[in-house]
C-alpha cells in the first residue's frame, strides 16, 4: 500500500485523513487547513499524535499547548481533548483499538 493511492476522506470541517486500519489500531495521516478546529471530546480509544508540519495547539486533560513538528502527545483513553490548526499542519495519529467509525 502507498499513502499517494488513499482516498482523502475529510472526517471533520478542514481535517483531511487518509486511514489506514489494522486488527487492533488505525492510523490517521492528516493534512489540516489553518484555523480548522476539533471540539473537545473524547473516547475510550488510546491516541498517539505526532506533529509533521505547522502548529497546532492543543489541550488534553485541561492543559494547554502549541505543539510542533516533532512533537508527540500521548492522549489516553478517556481523556478530554481538542484542539486547533494555527498554522496549515499535517498531524498523524495513531488509535487503539480500532476506529471503526473512520472505515
Amino acid at each position: 500500500m502507498n499513502l499517494s493511492e488513499i482516498q482523502s476522506k475529510e472526517i471533520m470541517p478542514g481535517y483531511h485523513g487518509k486511514l489506514v486500519h489494522g486488527d487492533t489500531m488505525s492510523w490517521a495521516f492528516w493534512t489540516v487547513d489553518k484555523g480548522a478546529e476539533v471540539p473537545e471530546h473524547h473516547h475510550h480509544h488510546e491516541q498517539i499524535m505526532h506533529v509533521v508540519e505547522g502548529e497546532f495547539e492543543f489541550t488534553v486533560d485541561g492543559e494547554t499547548a502549541i505543539y510542533r513538528p516533532g512533537d508527540v502527545v500521548v492522549i489516553p483513553s478517556n481523556s478530554p481533548h481538542g484542539g486547533k490548526a494555527l498554522t496549515p499542519c499535517k498531524l498523524m495519529d495513531i488509535f487503539c483499538p480500532v476506529r471503526e467509525e473512520y472505515k
